[in-house]
C-alpha cells in the first residue's frame, strides 16, 4: 500500500520509516526541505510540493497529515481537499481538538471524501514498539487503511473506536489522563526526595516496576531520567508545558458537569510549574522528555 505523508517532525518521520519498515510505500513532503531529505534516506519518494504529492499516489489516494494542531492543520486540510477527489481518504493524525475534526469531515464529505481522525500515542518511542492509534470515522476507510495502521502499531494497538471527531476526543481523553498519572508520580517522588533519609530514587523506580500495583512504563522511563540526570534531576529545569488536551479535557468536563478533580489540579500544577520551582514538576518534566522527547528548560 502507498501513502501520503504531510509533516516530518518527530512523529511524522518515526512514522514514514515504520511504515516503510513493514513494506509499505510512502511519499512524503514537509515545508523542511531537510526533512524530506531525511524521509528519501529512509526510502521514501521525497516530493516537492502538496500538488506533487497528491500526483505520487495511486487512487484511490490516501493523504495522512501529521502537522500541528490548530492553523497548521486546518490550512493543509484546505489545501488538499481541492487537490483530491471522490472516495480518496484524508487522515489527520495530530492532537486536533475533536470539534475541529468534526468540522474537517463534513468538508471533506462535500466533496466525496472520506476523512479519518486518528489520534496517535507513541512519541519518539512508537518507531521501535509502535503506535497506539485511535480512529474515528467512516468504518468503510478505516478498513482501508488497517494495513498501514497493522504497521503502524503493536499488538491490539489501534482501534475504530467511533464516528468523526471520537478519535481525537478519545486521545484528548487519554492524554488527560496522562496529565494526572504523571502528577501522581510527580508528587510521590518529591516526596521521596524530601525524605529524612538519602534514598536512591533510580532503585525504587526499578523495583516498583516489578510486581507492585502501580508498575508502568512510566516508571521505567523515570528509572532511565535518574539513571540520564541523577537522583536531583538538577539539569532539569521546573517548566511543564501543555498541549492543550488537558485544557479541553477540563473545558469538556465543565460543560457536561462532570467532576475531574484529579485531571483539572493537574493542569493547574502544569501551570504553577512556571512560576515556582517543586522537585514534582522536574520529574514530570524529565518523564515527557523521556516518553515524548518533549523539550525541557535548564535547571
Amino acid at each position: 500500500m502507498k501513502i501520503g505523508l504531510v509533516g516530518l517532525g518527530k512523529m511524522g518521520s518515526n512514522m514514514a520509516r515504520r511504515i516503510i519498515e513493514k513494506g509499505h510505500e510512502v511519499a512524503a513532503f514537509d515545508i523542511d526541505e531537510k526533512n524530506v531529505t531525511k524521509a528519501v534516506e529512509a526510502g521514501a519518494q521525497g516530493v516537492g510540493s502538496l500538488d506533487d504529492l497528491v500526483a505520487a499516489l495511486p487512487r484511490p489516494r490516501v493523504v495522512w497529515v501529521m502537522v500541528p494542531h490548530g492553523d497548521p492543520t486546518r490550512e493543509t486540510v484546505e489545501a488538499l481537499i481541492p487537490k483530491m477527489e471522490g472516495d480518496d481518504i484524508l487522515i489527520d493524525g495530530g492532537n486536533s481538538h475533536y470539534p475541529s475534526s468534526i468540522a474537517h469531515a463534513e468538508m471533506c464529505a462535500r466533496h466525496g471524501i472520506h476523512f479519518l481522525d486518528i489520534g496517535v500515542s507513541g512519541g519518539v518511542w512508537g518507531l521501535k514498539i509502535g503506535y497506539c492509534m485511535m480512529v474515528g470515522g467512516p468504518e468503510e476507510a478505516f478498513l482501508r487503511v488497517e494495513p498501514v495502521l497493522a504497521a503502524l502499531a503493536p499488538e491490539n494497538g489501534y482501534a475504530h473506536v467511533g464516528p468523526s471527531g471520537s478519535g481525537h476526543f478519545v486521545k484528548m481523553v487519554h492524554n488527560a489522563i496522562e496529565y494526572g498519572m504523571l502528577q501522581a508520580i510527580g508528587e510521590g517522588f518529591e516526596c521521596l526526595h524530601e525524605a529524612d533519609w538519602d534514598l536512591d530514587l533510580e532503585k525504587i523506580a526499578r523495583v516498583w516496576r516489578h510486581g507492585s500495583v502501580i508498575r508502568s512504563w512510566l516508571l521505567e522511563l523515570l528509572e532511565d531520567a535518574f539513571r540520564e540526570e541523577g537522583g536531583d534531576l538538577v539539569d532539569i529545569g521546573p517548566w511543564v508545558d501543555d498541549s492543550g488536551t488537558g485544557r479541553w479535557t477540563v473545558d469538556f468536563a465543565l460543560e457536561k458537569g462532570l467532576p475531574i478533580p484529579a485531571i483539572t489540579d493537574a493542569l493547574f500544577e502544569r501551570f504553577a510549574s512556571r512560576r515556582r520551582d517543586r522537585f514534582s514538576y522536574r520529574t514530570i518534566a524529565a518523564l515527557r522528555n523521556q516518553f515524548g522527547g518533549h523539550p525541557v528548560k535548564g535547571a
